[in-house]
């Protein structure tokens, strides 16, 4: 083998080796931060102690007639996740179409040729049809729970909640992200609130490990898939 082979086999080589490493990433569709960024407390040395079991400001200390909803950042949201969409769409298309001429000759002058006499007839027929069908539906179901913080409180009130989730078993882990905007009187006593009263709702199930990678493109099958031309 010649010089020039050997560097062709090699340069070809690489191509294919990037070509296959360069696996696709998985789009994100929930970004910015997942939990509230905590802020330090900064002590107030001008507070001289009352003696008072309660003490106003300090945290885990609420007003005796306020309830315990989320209505400030860092608070604890569950989410009931229960999206489920159902879309369907069937088209079809039927034409027909259909023509006909009939003409008849009852006396034919001198000067027509002789094959055209009286009485000959000429008939034309003509037919055009179509059909076209066509359908396509999807159905999907997501169901659980997530429990996410507040990460901002917008000006008219509504809250800014976002949360992950994370389960590793054996060689694979499953991730649960979610994001979104309520309204704090959406929430229930519990501090639950529906998926499908959450705007701008973010949901992303990810999975890595065995699962995931038994649904991944080889890497040659990569390669030669990148450089067809067909």
């Amino acid at each position: 083998m010649s010089l020039r082979s050997i560097r062709l086999f090699v340069i070809g080589l690489i191509i294919a080796l990037a070509s296959g490493c360069a696996m696709v990433p998985h789009p994100k569709i929930v970004d910015g931060p997942l939990t509230a960024v905590p802020t330090p407390a900064v002590p107030n040395i001008n507070q001289e102690p009352d003696g008072s079991i309660y003490q106003a400001g300090r945290a885990g200390s609420f007003p005796l007639f306020e309830d315990r909803r989320p209505r400030n950042v860092g608070d604890i949201v569950t989410v009931v996740i229960e999206e489920k969409t159902n879309a369907s769409k069937r088209v079809a298309t039927s034409t027909d179409r259909q023509s006909g001429m009939d003409i008849g000759v009852t006396a034919a002058p001198d000067w027509m040729p002789g094959a055209l006499e009286a009485d000959n007839r000429f008939t034309a027929d003509g037919s055009n049809d179509m059909e076209g069908k066509g359908s396509s539906s999807a159905n999907n179901m997501f169901t659980g729970n997530i429990t996410t913080t507040v990460i901002d409180v917008l000006a008219n009130g509504n809250l800014r909640i976002a949360g992950e989730k994370a389960i590793a078993i054996n060689q694979g882990s499953e991730h649960l992200r979610f994001s979104g905007v309520v309204d704090p009187r959406s929430i229930t006593g519990t501090n639950t609130v529906s998926s499908t009263q959450v705007a701008d709702a973010r949901i992303e199930f990810r999975s890595k490990g065995v699962m995931d990678e038994v649904q991944t493109m080889g890497w040659l099958q990569r390669f030669f898939l990148n450089i067809a031309p067909f």
